[in-house]
Parts: C-alpha cells; structure tokens; sequence
C-alpha cells in the first residue's frame, strides 16, 4: 500500500520572533487510520523555524531555501512542542544550516488535541478506546512519513531525507520510525529514549521502582526531616480529606496517592528541591493555619499536568506494550504494591501509623495508578474508556529487532542517570541497534535537553562530527 502523503490545509506568512527567527505555522490533515484513507480525519500543526539573516542585497526571500529538515519529536505521550523561541534546539541546529520542524503530535498541542470533552464527540468509552489505539508511536511515525512527502514533494531525492530529534517518548517513537520507514531519515537525534525493544510495563517498573527508589533515598539523605513531615501531612490528609480526599480548586481531590505522585519531579534537574518546597509549604500551611491554603492545592493540582494532557495517563502503560499479546493492566499499581514504601498503593493501607518511625514513604515516579482516574476530574470522565486500554492486548509491534540490527541510519543517543528510562536497559537496547553511537553519563537528569542542553547538544553534535577522536 502506497503511503498517505499528508494534505496542506494552511500556511502562514513567514515572521520574525526574539532570536532572529523566521517561523512559518502550517496545518495537514492526515486520516485517523492510515491503512483506510477514508478515516476519520486528524489535523496535525507545525512550527517551522529558520535562522533569519538579513540579505546584503535582496533577492530571492531566505525562507525559499530548500534546507534540509530536523523534525522535533517531543516527550510525553500527550504534549505538545514548544514554541521555537523557546526550544533549545533553536540555538545549536539552527547554525547547522537545518531548518527545525516543530510537529505537534496528533493528540497533543493543536493536532487534534484529545480531552475528555473531544473524546466525548467520538462515542462512548468503547468507541473512545477505539479512537486513542491510533494515537500510539506506530501511528506518529506514518503521520511524521505524510508530513515529510507533503513537504519536500519538489525537493530533489537528495533532501527529501529528514533528520529527527527525539527526546524521551520521542526517543521511543524515533526507534518505531527506524524500524518501519527508514527510508525517510538522514540522521536521527536521542535524548533519553532508548527504551526495552521486548519489555512490557510489568517488567519496565520491576527496574523503573528501583530507580525510583534511590531518588528517594537521596532526596530523604538531603532532607532527613522530611521522612517524619511526610507522614505527618499524610496522615493530615486523611484527618481533613477522609476517604474522598481535601477539595482541590478545579475540582479534583488531594489524597495521599495524589500527593506521592509528585515524586514524578525526581527525576530531573532541580526536582529533589521542588519537592521539599511542596512539603515545605504544606507543613507551613497546617502548622499555622490546620488547612492547606488555596495557593498550596492550586499548586499540587497543577503538578503532573494530569487533567490538562490526558493522553500522558491513558496511554502511558500501552506507550510500552510493545506488540500483540502485551497489556498493562496497570502494571504500575500491581507492582509497587509489594515494594517497601510503596504500601499506600494498596487499598486496605492503614495509613503512615501502621508504619514504623523511620520507615519512609516512597513517592513515586513516571507510574500510572488507577486512583488518578478517582482525584482528577478531567481523568475521571475518562475511566472506563482507560480500563478498556489497560486490558486490551492486540497492539500492533512497535519495533522491529531485525531491522533494527541491519540499521543504515546514523543514530546519535545520550542516557543519562534516568529514572524513568532505566540505564541498563538503554545499553541493552543500544547493542541492538546497529551503528549507534551513545553519549553515556551518570550526572545528567531525563531533562537535561531542557536544563542542561550546553552539556547535551554538543556531545551529539561531536559523535555526529566524528570529533571525539
């Protein structure tokens, strides 16, 4: 079947923007379904960006050099790309004479963004379930593959090729694309992505929980009091909130699994501080006042973005479900339960005074529990269709192991001392790819393409360059 080449809805006029930028917005449409192009159709938004230099005398505008394209794969699933202006790829590609693609992911940004509201226009549950199995990274790469023919139809052969950049779950879905349409890339970019090619989410958390595990360690070494607080505003919790939880302002609830969740922010750059000033704040609250004040609830609501990027919660688990015969189930849930730190996860916990005085709480990680479908309010018009995603077991493969192996594309990766990306299964899955080359560091966090990107970038760009020797 020939592949679907994307259809240009819209381009904007070239501006300008801080930085000397030249940005265009363009809009395609794509069909739900690749395999019927009859399909319900999925509009996908983009963010061009080139380097503007003003002409010493004007001729032909810069914008109609054909540069050779870096699309931008984000993380998540569920979000969109930032603005040009505000990537850091800007300030290193750009000089490399690319021109940078900014592609919302369908589902996330403006390509069709999927909320409780817009799944609602779909059908009920099932019909909803139906709908998000083709929001997975199989499915972002054909869309990626329209874009690009859409794009570089009058290129000659040699540019039609295109570079990618993938940080984290763009990282994974940059593995699908070398597996299934490498004739479409020149060269492609990772930046803590190099997940399991043949491991479901039960046996990713067995090792993600460990790594979990010794954030909280060092964020309990850094702030020892913090194990004692900890309870103490988890057992304030349950005083104020009883089984329900404290109302959150948008209408969600804080409940102990709702407060552990912030221990997503472990895994990054500055994350250990970010969650002592959350506890820090909240003491502080019930210390003077017995009550968590509206800015406090406002804040812990606003951490994880659940509500706001519902595909990151209901596809997470399937996101690693890496073809037929693979479910999550949540996964996450099933195996915390069992791990010290982790007994808030289970139902009948009898809360911080069944534990023992330095027994620690354990927050979590990147793990989906079912209770975010009970204490979001967006996330909780969306459980059933979620439990049908968790137990259905029909995904199509998301990487090809033997293509993979005679890979011919040049692929550049850093790993990183990851929590969410476990580093000894980024060496496995780099031995299996052939003609990688990976920048291995234990000193950099999963963000460091955000907050260290002086540290990143430049090592890729010299194993790109062959300059390490």
């Amino acid at each position: 079947m020939a592949p679907v080449i994307a259809r240009p809805i819209s381009e904007s006029k070239p501006y300008l923007v801080p930085g000397k930028l030249l940005v265009k917005e363009l809009w395609f449409e794509v069909p739900l379904d690749h395999s019927d192009p009859s399909s319900k159709p999925v509009r996908l938004f983009a963010r061009s960006a080139v380097k503007y230099k003003k002409p010493i005398v004007e001729s032909s505008p810069p914008e109609a050099a054909q540069r050779p394209y870096l699309v931008f794969l984000q993380g998540g699933p569920g979000f969109g790309c930032p603005a040009p202006q505000d990537s850091t790829l800007s300030k290193y590609m750009l000089e490399r004479g690319y021109e940078l693609l900014f592609l919302d992911q369908r589902g996330t940004g403006l390509s069709t963004p999927v909320s409780a509201d817009t799944l609602g226009l779909v059908g009920g549950p099932g019909d909803q379930a139906d709908y998000l199995k083709f929001f997975r990274a199989d499915t972002i790469v054909k869309d990626a593959e329209a874009v690009r023919l859409c794009l570089t139809k009058d290129y000659p052969p040699e540019k039609k090729k295109w570079s990618t950049f993938g940080q984290s779950f763009g990282g994974m879905t940059t593995l699908t694309y070398l597996s299934f349409a490498p004739e479409g890339l020149r060269e492609c970019f990772i930046t803590g992505g190099l997940a399991p090619l043949d491991k479901g989410p039960a046996e990713v958390y067995q090792v993600t929980y460990q790594r979990c595990k010794e954030r909280n360690e060092a964020y309990y070494k850094k702030f020892p009091d913090d194990v004692a607080t900890v309870k103490w505003i988890a057992g304030k919790i349950i005083e104020l909130g009883g089984a329900k939880g404290i109302p959150l302002p948008a209408g969600g609830f804080l409940t102990v699994q709702r407060l552990m969740t912030i221990g997503l922010n472990l895994g990054k750059h500055g994350g250990i501080d970010q969650v002592h000033n959350y506890i820090l704040r909240m003491k502080a609250d019930l210390d003077q006042f017995g009550l968590l004040t509206r800015w406090t609830l406002n804040e812990l609501e606003q951490d994880g973005s659940w509500d706001v990027a519902p595909i990151y919660t209901l596809l997470h688990e399937p996101c690693w479900c890496f073809g037929p015969g693979v479910a999550g189930n949540w996964a996450a849930e099933r195996i915390g339960k069992d791990i010290d730190g982790y007994q808030w996860l289970r139902r009948d916990w009898a809360g911080p005074a069944s534990l023992r005085d330095d027994d620690p709480l354990y927050f979590s990680g990147e793990m989906i529990y079912p209770s975010l479908f009970e204490t979001c309010p967006e996330l909780a018009r969306l459980r059933e269709t979620a439990d049908l995603l968790a137990r259905f077991d029909e995904w199509p493969p998301l990487y090809d192991v033997a293509q993979l192996a005679r890979n011919e594309v040049p692929v550049y990766a850093a790993s990183y001392n990851d929590m969410y990306v476990d580093s000894n299964l980024a060496r496995a899955t780099a031995s299996r790819i052939r003609g990688i080359k990976v920048f291995e560091t234990n000193v950099l966090y999963h963000n460091a393409l955000r907050s260290k990107p002086e540290d990143v970038i430049p090592q890729l760009l010299k194993l790109r360059d062959d300059t390490i020797d």
